[in-house]
C-alpha cells in the first residue's frame, strides 16, 4: 500500500522547503491536504510528483512548487475572500481553504466539477464554493476578492477577472510567452494594477486566457 502521508511530508521537505517558502499556513496546508484526494484513479500514484501532472491536453495540476511560491508571494490572511480559476479536482482550493476566510472555486470542466465538490466535503473543505462556468469569466456575483490566483498559464488576463479584485487586493499570474513563463504578483491600486516579478515557471495556458489576435483591415 502506497504510504500518501511519507510522500506527502517528503514532498514539503524536497520540494517546498527548499524554494524558500517557509510561512507555517502553507506548510501546514501542504502537509496536511491529501493531494492524491483530489486526482483520478488513474493519476493518484503521480500526486506528489515535483512537475505539473497532465489532467488533459489545456490542463494541469501546478507543480508543488508553484502553488507554494504563488501562496507565499500572496500571504493570504484568514480574514481574506480569495478566487481560484481552474481549480480543477479541488487541490489548491482546499490547501487556500486552511489560510482564508472563503474561496471561491471557478472550474468550467463539468466532470471537474463534480469530482472537486466531493472531494472538498470528503476532505472537510467547508469553506469553499465550486463555481461552474467559463474561467476567463470568474465569478463576480460572490466578489469582490481579496486574493485572486490562476491555476494555469495567461498570455493576456482577461478584464473580467482583473475586474473582480478589490482595491488593495493581489493576483498571481503565470504569464506564458511560448514555453518560457514568468510568475507575476499584481497589486491593485485605484483600480489599476502593477506588477511585481516573482520567479520562473510553467504551463499551459488555460482556455479563455489566450492573447486576443488583431486582425490587419
Amino acid at each position: 500500500m502506497t504510504d500518501f502521508a511519507l510522500r506527502r511530508r517528503m514532498m514539503v521537505d524536497t520540494q517546498v522547503r527548499p524554494s524558500d517558502v517557509t510561512k507555517f499556513p502553507i506548510i501546514e496546508a501542504m502537509l496536511t491536504v491529501e493531494r492524491e484526494a483530489f486526482l483520478p484513479d488513474a493519476l493518484r500514484e503521480t500526486a506528489y510528483s515535483g512537475e505539473n501532472i497532465v489532467l488533459n491536453d489545456r490542463r494541469v495540476l501546478l507543480e508543488p512548487r508553484t502553488l507554494a511560491k504563488m501562496l507565499d508571494d500572496l500571504n493570504i490572511s484568514r480574514d481574506e475572500l480569495v478566487l481560484d480559476v481552474g481549480c480543477a479536482h479541488g487541490y489548491s482550493s482546499a490547501v487556500v481553504a486552511r489560510m482564508a476566510e472563503a474561496v471561491v472555486a471557478v472550474e468550467e470542466d463539468a466532470e471537474m466539477v463534480s469530482e472537486a465538490q466531493a472531494a472538498l466535503v470528503q476532505t472537510g473543505a467547508d469553506n469553499v464554493i465550486v463555481h461552474e462556468g467559463p474561467l476567463a469569466e470568474g465569478a463576480a456575483e460572490h466578489g469582490p476578492y481579496d486574493v485572486i490566483l490562476i491555476q494555469g498559464g495567461v498570455a493576456q488576463l482577461p478584464d473580467a477577472i482583473a475586474d473582480q479584485l478589490k482595491d488593495g487586493g493581489r493576483i498571481a499570474c503565470l504569464f506564458m510567452e511560448g514555453a518560457l513563463g514568468i510568475v507575476k504578483i499584481g497589486y491593485k491600486t485605484a483600480g489599476s494594477l502593477s506588477w511585481r516579478f516573482a520567479f520562473n515557471a510553467s504551463a499551459p495556458v488555460l482556455p479563455g486566457f489566450e492573447k486576443e489576435v488583431a486582425f490587419a483591415l
